[in-house]
């Protein structure tokens, strides 16, 4: 196997699950004898986030025999980075306020002449454009009022701009990004000084990641990190999104539907290796039939 620099990159706004448990191994293993494997802790959204959740993730990435290359990075230490980004792209005649609630986009996207569905993306409906051309008078005029806003990439000047992109997936082989099917995707959001989209692709490139492991919930944010690279001139790493571990619904496991945390496995008397039993990360296998335990049990 090659080495490569593979990262884990979990948000402290709960326990970690079993879930996280296969994606961290998944980017351990992929990362090779002689890689590096790092971890981030992407705690940018200062609503959610707690320090008490991330000291678990270290105890439990360690119960786990996991181990990582150390400083740990982490995303609230670095927020200037994400404006001087943004003003590079404002500068650029890139991005422009959006002052639109949800409600507003709603409502908006309901009244439009074709059928609703036909504005759904891979985050769910496409921003219409409403603030896409407010004048600068109009925006600033709004800004003097206290109104909130959430800064919005201009898709079609920016993929004009970039030309045809590519990136290679260790699933799913050569890939078209087709950054377009967003519309004018969050950069910048109301709450937090940078979205997903654009924290994660500049930490990726100042980490030197060579290998995206996550899982394949995120697949089509590829389209739009490939075209945040193509913008600021940056590497562009191979990638490799592995299955989603489920319930017995077929549900993805996920900290707001209380999936089993390792701490609760570890309380219960659980050993690292009979967690980590439960799926071969190296073969991308999930044994989910072997967890014959109750769940409540460990919650």
């Amino acid at each position: 196997m090659a080495t490569e620099t593979t990262r884990f990159a979990p948000s402290p706004t709960g326990l970690l699950h079993i879930g996280h448990a296969f994606s961290a191994r998944f980017a351990a293993d992929k990362a090779g004898a002689g890689g590096r494997f790092l971890l981030r802790i992407e705690d940018i959204d200062g609503t959610r986030c707690r320090p008490a959740f991330e000291t678990a993730i270290f105890e439990d990435l360690a119960w786990l025999g996991l181990s990582w290359e150390t400083p740990v990075r982490r995303q609230s230490e670095h927020l200037e980075t994400y404006k001087s980004a943004l003003a590079e792209l404002e500068r650029r005649g890139l991005i422009y306020p959006c002052f639109c609630t949800r409600a507003d986009i709603q409502r908006e996207i309901a009244s439009a002449a074709s059928a609703p569905h036909l504005h759904m993306g891979p985050e769910g409906p496409v921003y219409p454009g409403t603030c896409r051309h407010l004048s600068n008078a109009a925006q600033q005029r709004r800004k003097d009022e206290g109104a909130p806003y959430a800064l919005r990439l201009r898709m079609e000047e920016a993929v004009k701009g970039a030309g045809a992109l590519t990136w290679r997936d260790q699933t799913h082989g050569e890939r078209k990004a087709t950054p377009e099917i967003f519309g004018d995707v969050v950069l910048g959001r109301k709450d937090t000084p940078a979205s997903y989209h654009l924290a994660c692709t500049l930490d990726d490139a100042h980490q030197g990641i060579t290998l995206i492991t996550r899982g394949e919930d995120l697949f089509a944010a590829s389209h739009v990190h490939r075209l945040l690279q193509a913008l600021f001139a940056l590497p562009v790493p191979i990638y490799a999104h592995h299955p989603l571990l489920t319930d017995r619904e077929g549900k993805k496991l996920s900290k707001r539907e209380n999936a089993i945390s390792i701490r609760a496995l570890r309380e219960s008397g659980q050993s690292p290796a009979s967690v980590m039993a439960l799926f071969s990360a190296e073969q991308q296998h999930l044994n989910v039939s072997r967890l014959e335990l109750e769940e409540r049990s460990y919650r």
